[in-house]
């Protein structure tokens, strides 16, 4: 396989133009047929160039490798040359033989890829999830956002498909992948019914109203292989013989079921607080970890669409996204996290009496204000006393979390970052209105983070104007608190990935093993590896 870079075409293009391209780097003559596949789209946009898009792609040329090497030492191009696919493999099973069906409890990214695998493999995944499946979960979410009704089991944080199905379904990641996890993630996403797009653009994305759908057809395959999902059902306790598994105890409609179990996965999320106090009440070793507070900022779209663009007509480009990051003097991070183009800011509560927030976009994009997170850094510095409990990032959350409810009435409080700074109270919004889901009010947002954060925000809103110019500007919208970014808890697992109770497999972005839909997913493949390796099939 052939693999050229760097095949740059007109915003307005056809696959046609990009043929064209390949046949005049290639010399092929025009009645010589071949194919090509799209491995990679980006935009080019740089000032003083014409915005356009730029391809990777590999040719197949029907020619033995030979003949390859001759044609890429002919062409004599650094952008051009030889590849080979790598596809992802399964690992061969071991020889321990289950006693019972495996148990996997949670239904996010990682919780739905360790139950695939498993269940095409033959070893016939058990599925708990809290929450309702994606299509009620739906209607919940939705009716929480008009009305304010709350299920604490069934919101943007719990239910199938986890978070990420209330975000923006971006598929990036920064995470090494030499074995292809990446890539059979993304197969797997289009199989169900993802755009195909995702698996060659620049920062892919399925969008909220589409996973919903995918989530479903993914859930339906894993039964069709052999997996059992369990909704509305949440695990209470954890049962062992000598530090070993031997059954988990299930609460449904009020009904408590003990099931026997040697093989638990905890896919958990990062908001199941109740679940991280009953594995700390087991004695499971935890460790409190780093994570990050702050607000969703909003902008004009095509205040970002400009910069980002610079200056080019973006009407045929879709809408641009930014990523920040400030260097403080002090040993505390600020920056831009989970950035939602064309997007909206969502009241993403999961408990009574607690106000979080997130962003969201649909797959088009096409929302009038882009939001990010602009988050501040925190340890377990940043929680005197508590620095030695594992769980006290989650009290830390918790406190700011009621503070915003109070300051709103459950509303989603917000602040022009100019008012936030003077330290007033907005009355209005300036030159462009917030685009949210859920019910909104203004407040002193100032009250929200400690001094020092407060400060540290300030100070990175500032210096990101240096960046894209009016990051900073006085009507941009603070919406708060955005502060379930990552989990601050880790589930400590050794290189097999299990725990130090004898069964038990954290997972996840939740047990702190993973940062977004893709990284989770594929933890959740290295778990299901991991059980391979040791188990047979049932």
């Amino acid at each position: 396989m052939i693999r050229i870079h760097q095949i740059k075409v007109p915003v307005r293009h056809t696959r046609n133009d990009i043929e064209q391209k390949i046949r005049k780097l290639l010399s092929i003559r025009q009645e010589q047929s071949f194919t090509f596949q799209i491995r990679k789209q980006s935009i080019d946009a740089r000032r003083g160039h014409e915005a356009s898009y730029v391809y990777t792609v590999d040719v197949d040329l029907q020619l033995k490798q030979p003949e390859e090497n001759k044609l890429i030492h002919k062409v004599h191009n650094k952008n051009i040359m030889l590849t080979r696919e790598k596809c992802y493999r399964f690992p061969k099973a071991g020889t321990v033989k289950m006693q019972h069906r495996p148990i996997i409890v949670g239904s996010g990214p990682a919780g739905l890829f360790c139950a695939y695998l498993l269940a095409f493999h033959g070893y016939q995944p058990v599925i708990i999830e809290r929450g309702k499946m994606a299509e009620n979960r739906l209607r919940d979410v939705e009716t929480f956002w008009q009305k304010g009704i709350l299920n604490p089991s069934s919101n943007v944080q719990f239910g199938e498909g986890g978070a990420g199905t209330f975000s923006d379904g971006k598929l990036n990641t920064l995470v090494k992948d030499a074995v292809g996890r990446n890539q059979f993630v993304l197969e797997t996403f289009v199989q169900s019914g993802a755009d195909s797009s995702i698996l060659y653009v620049n920062k892919p994305h399925i969008g909220t109203d589409q996973l919903v759908q995918v989530v479903r057809n993914l859930r339906n395959e894993i039964i069709r292989m052999g997996g059992t999902f369990y909704f509305e059902t949440c695990l209470t306790k954890i049962h062992f013989k000598q530090r070993t598994l031997c059954s988990v105890t299930v609460e449904s409609a009020g009904q408590k079921q003990d099931i026997p179990a040697e093989i638990l996965v905890l896919a958990i999320g990062h908001s199941a607080r109740d679940t991280f106090e009953m594995l700390a009440n087991h004695g499971i070793s935890m460790q409190a970890k780093a994570f990050a507070v702050g607000f969703r900022v909003e902008h004009p779209q095509q205040m970002i669409n400009a910069h980002q663009y610079h200056g080019a007509d973006s009407k045929e480009l879709p809408a641009a996204s930014y990523k920040v990051t400030a260097s403080l003097n002090e040993n505390r991070g600020v920056y831009s996290f989970c950035m939602c183009p064309g997007g909206f800011v969502v009241n993403a509560s999961s408990e009574q009496g607690g106000l979080a927030v997130n962003g969201m976009s649909y797959h088009k994009r096409d929302g009038s204000n882009a939001n990010s997170a602009v988050i501040v850094s925190v340890t377990p510095d940043d929680f005197p006393g508590r620095s030695c409990n594992p769980l006290g990032g989650i009290l830390f959350q918790r406190e700011l979390e009621k503070r915003a409810y109070e300051l709103g009435n459950g509303r989603i409080v917000q602040q022009l970052y100019g008012d936030y700074k003077d330290g007033k109270i907005s009355k209005s919004y300036g030159d462009f209105p917030s685009q949210t889901k859920g019910d909104c009010t203004f407040a002193d947002l100032g009250v929200l983070l400690p001094h020092n954060m407060k400060q540290a925000f300030i100070r990175g809103m500032e210096q990101f104007a240096q960046y894209i110019p009016a990051f900073n500007r006085y009507d941009a919208i603070l919406s708060g608190i955005e502060s379930r970014t990552s989990s601050p808890v880790r589930i400590l697992r050794n290189e097999d990935c299990l725990s130090d109770a004898a069964g038990i497999y954290p997972c996840g972005e939740g047990a702190g093993y993973a940062g977004g839909i893709m990284s989770a997913a594929m933890d959740g493949m290295k778990v299901a590896e991991a059980i391979a390796k040791r188990y047979a099939p049932l």
